[in-house]
């Protein structure tokens, strides 16, 4: 499958016709413009026909799988991880803060008046914050 843009680089149909996309990047009528997945944008005016084009997320916990769809066919699909060690670096780096300050001052508690959740209302944890995050990128970076 290659994905093909416009002069104006915004994205058509993709095709599978590799011998079609060889000849015109061969005559100078299109330019490679990725190469993973691969793409060419075309040099000359053409229509802006597309096909409607469904796109279906399924978000998991530990795995993002994306796919868009014409009518007959899967024009892309993709499986991305997510990262599943963050709640372990911050536990990693709590105990080490808590023993830095049981080791300068032993006497001295834990202040609970300087956390995040009580001065930002919107604040997410950092482990879901990423796992939004991830989502919004795949979604945006699908060449379709």
């Amino acid at each position: 499958m290659v994905y093909v843009l416009n002069k104006n680089g915004k994205p058509l149909m993709p095709t599978k016709r590799r011998g079609k996309v060889r000849r015109l990047l061969e005559d100078g009528k299109a330019k490679v413009a990725k190469l993973e997945p691969s793409a060419i944008q075309l040099l000359y005016e053409s229509t802006e026909y597309t096909q409607p084009i469904a796109l279906g997320v399924d978000a998991g916990s530990k795995t993002i799988g994306i796919s868009a769809t014409a009518e007959k066919e899967e024009l892309h699909f993709a499986e991305v991880k997510l990262r599943t060690d963050i709640v372990d670096l911050l536990s990693t780096r709590k105990a080490f803060r808590s023993a830095r300050r049981n080791r300068k001052t032993r006497c001295r508690k834990p202040r609970f008046n300087n956390r995040v959740r009580s001065k930002h209302k919107g604040w997410l944890a950092p482990s879901i914050e990423n796992k939004i995050q991830t989502h919004i990128k795949t979604v945006n970076e699908s060449p379709v």
